[in-house]
């Protein structure tokens, strides 16, 4: 896999232990909802290849699973491949990769919803977008869901530009979604995470689209830190705020956003940046992984299936 804690330099990483895809999820070498639920189930297949009882490989899979608490794609991923196991590891390989498959159409199909939503509701000159953190390729295997949104909406000549938060503090935003918009050869431009809400005020931004690590069942949604001072300005700003993910995000056993485990990461990524310390000696951090985005907030969650309208519906 592309390990994503170098990017913008581009280095490929060999995984084939459960130990080593364990540490590659927790210090995100692999990250985004997609990307994990495919990582889990082929680290059931390698398990099923490498294991000769069935309790072994469980036992692997709970640590798989559990590496992260809030990205509900990654357990997910592993459930769906465990269900093979009976008939064998090469019938546990065919469902994960049925599930790295199934997850690319429904990103291009997310991708072609929400373009195709927005360019009703929104009509008229192209789009000044804005984003944050990185839900595009590296995060969902292909095409992306927040960028696969951003890819099809550039496809029709409707993305006159995206702001791109830099996303604190492991930066996803200015070294992962920056390359990939590069790549692509979509304008756009890196911004500090606290410039943001101040652009949506200033009248710079038409749209805010965002992916999700996961959505419970009253349409709160958890993702990246920093979502929610952005949903909070859309909304007074009257800018549509939108939510772009797969079905499988949407998790109907937690019943709204207190109920979701939100994941505290070390200290380290605060204090540090690029293994060099900005702090003073003595100081702490706090440092919550994601943050929750209330359903009122929310103008559309878009899936591959349906365009889910919100209480707070500003389109």
């Amino acid at each position: 896999m592309v390990d994503q804690t170098r990017l913008p330099d581009l280095h490929m990483r060999r995984l084939s232990t459960p130990d080593e895809l364990v540490d590659a999820i927790r210090r995100l070498v692999v990250r985004g909802a997609p990307a994990l639920g495919v990582a889990g189930a082929l680290g059931v297949a390698l398990c099923a290849r490498l294991y000769a009882t069935e309790a072994e490989v469980r036992a692997h899979a709970t640590r798989i699973a559990e590496a992260r608490p809030t990205a509900v794609n990654l357990g997910w991923g592993v459930r769906v491949a465990l269900a093979s196991l009976g008939h064998g590891p090469d019938a546990v390989l065919a469902a994960a990769l049925k599930i790295r498959d199934d997850e690319i159409a429904s990103c291009h199909a997310i991708g072609a919803r929400a373009a195709s939503w927005l360019h009703d509701t929104r009509a008229g000159a192209p789009l000044r977008m804005l984003t944050h953190c990185n839900a595009g390729s590296m995060a969902c295997v292909e095409w992306g869901t927040a960028l696969g949104v951003v890819r099809s909406l550039h496809a029709i000549d409707r993305v006159e530009s995206v702001l791109v938060d830099e996303t604190r503090p492991l930066l996803q935003g200015a070294r992962i979604t920056a390359f990939e918009l590069a790549h692509d050869g979509i304008p756009h431009r890196v911004i500090v995470d606290g410039a943001g809400p101040s652009a949506i005020a200033r009248g710079f931004v038409d749209v805010v689209v965002v992916g999700a690590d996961r959505i419970a069942a009253n349409g709160d949604v958890a993702n990246k830190i920093g979502t929610y001072p952005l949903a909070l300005a859309a909304a007074r700003a009257g800018v549509p705020f939108v939510v772009a993910a797969p079905e499988s995000t949407v998790d109907p056993h937690t019943p709204d956003g207190e109920a979701i485990d939100i994941e505290d990461r070390g200290a380290d990524e605060v204090l540090l940046v690029a293994g060099h310390r900005l702090t003073p000696i003595g100081s702490s951090a706090w440092n919550p992984a994601f943050d929750v985005t209330p359903a009122d907030l929310v103008s559309a969650i878009v899936t591959e299936r349906r365009v889910w309208l919100s209480p707070g519906s500003r389109s």
